[in-house]
């Protein structure tokens, strides 16, 4: 079976995990922090990145590069659309997502909810304000892309739409989902993305990790 290695509450570990039930692909949740690696992880992911995955003796570290081996591993169905400009908008997305949202909201939530809650360590609150004001804008555009209907590339369901909700859900952690009243249109579209069963699937098995690991 295909172990994927990572912590739950990661953007990028959780991404890997919706790809894999979207597709059916059974896969192990190996936990783990790049803190406190196993020999096992660090063999397959040797820079500590999250999540990594060993399949049988290939491994291999990154959500994107992981998430391209599941979709080649299984191609039905694609989480890349045929055509072109709806290929390059999802993978835009994911782009957005990976390097552009969790930069900002990651100051928020790791300064309020990683670094107290998990790791006992005292939040920047200067950080997390900084992050909530780089927020402003990057939700205003988002907002501005979310369709009416349907998927963010205009086509079918992709790794654009998964990549941003994926992130998305981890800012709900500090109560930064988005809200229907200030952005009515992300909301509804997340609230599509949150009704698909491999969601659902994910969503439950994190929150059971997560209601271990948080304090009493």
């Amino acid at each position: 079976m295909i172990k994927v290695f990572g912590f739950p509450l990661s953007p990028f570990v959780r991404k890997v995990h919706v790809v894999a039930a979207e597709k059916a692909i059974e896969i192990e949740m190996v936990l783990g922090r790049p803190g406190e690696p196993s020999a096992e992880f660090l063999a397959a992911s040797p820079f500590r990145k999250i999540p990594a995955l060993q399949d049988g003796d290939f491994t291999l570290s990154d959500s994107t590069a992981i998430v391209t081996y599941l979709d080649a591993l299984k191609p039905d169905p694609p989480i890349a659309p045929g055509h072109a400009r709806e290929r390059a908008r999802a993978i835009w997305f994911e782009e957005f997502a990976d390097t552009i949202l969790i930069a900002a909201g990651g100051k928020v939530l790791f300064n309020r909810f990683v670094g107290p809650q998990l790791l006992g360590l005292p939040g920047d609150e200067a950080a997390a304000q900084q992050g909530l004001k780089e927020l402003e804008p990057i939700m205003a555009y988002l907002e501005s892309q979310a369709p009416a209907e349907g998927w963010l590339t205009g086509g079918d369901f992709s790794i654009g739409d998964i990549a941003v909700a994926v992130t998305l859900r981890s800012l709900g952690y500090i109560a930064l989902e988005p809200d229907a009243a200030s952005h009515p249109r992300t909301a509804a579209w997340y609230d599509r993305v949150k009704a698909r069963p491999s969601w659902q699937t994910v969503a439950a098995r994190e929150a059971a990790v997560m209601d271990r690991a948080l304090p009493r």
